[in-house]
């Protein structure tokens, strides 16, 4: 997607939103480097997002800080392995990261072209040297980042990708990666993923 910044006015609240959705983005799209774990280790993710004030919140912290605790520990090389087994593999993907996969059999039209023409309304456009389809986890959370960050636009506007594009398919996504035996450091940010949907869907539902 394309790149902009966060804008300094953003309520702290969302901020903290389109942060969890650049970060979940970052790494399904690739695994992580030696400087994003550093990063990892000093980021003060639950300060941002305003503490742990409810059970869900402290369900995503806690996942937040097993994700964390991984990263001490963590090897780039064995992390790319890990990444490469779980997403692109030899002939076929253990887990296909495009979400559009896990909701098909429930629609009646093309998903992935619905989400191209919803992308092409919000003015949201691939980069130029992006390989991947829209419906990548990566992408989609991308969208969701620049929509809140960048775009400002509402909740409504918002409930309504996050409903159609992302929920049902990332929670099914994000099963199949913890179900997966090849799964280990990303295991545990399926799990945090999944606590940010399902935080995302009460949030949402209280429109």
């Amino acid at each position: 997607m394309s790149e902009a910044a966060t804008d300094p006015e953003l309520r702290p609240e969302d901020m903290a939103r389109a942060m969890f959705y650049g970060l979940i983005a970052r790494l399904f799209y690739a695994p992580p480097d030696q400087q994003l774990l550093g990063q990892l280790l000093h980021m003060g993710a639950f300060e941002q997002a305003g503490g742990e004030a409810t059970a869900r919140g402290a369900s995503l912290a806690q996942s937040w800080s097993a994700i964390v605790e991984a990263c001490r520990s963590a090897f780039p090389v064995v992390l790319e392995n890990e990444h490469t087994d779980l997403f692109i593999g030899v002939g076929k993907a253990e887990v296909t990261p495009y979400l559009t996969h896990y909701v098909i059999k429930y629609a009646t039209d093309n998903p992935l072209v619905e989400l191209r023409q919803q992308l092409v309304r919000w003015e949201i456009a691939r980069r130029e040297n992006a390989s991947e389809p829209e419906d990548h986890i990566a992408g989609i959370c991308e969208a969701m980042r620049f929509a809140i960050a960048v775009q400002q636009r509402s909740l409504v506007e918002q409930k309504a990708f996050f409903d159609h594009y992302v929920y049902r398919g990332g929670i099914a996504f994000c099963d199949a990666v913890t179900a997966s035996a090849k799964s280990s450091f990303y295991r545990l940010v399926a799990r945090f993923t999944r606590e940010f949907f399902e935080l995302e869907r009460e949030a949402f539902d209280m429109i």
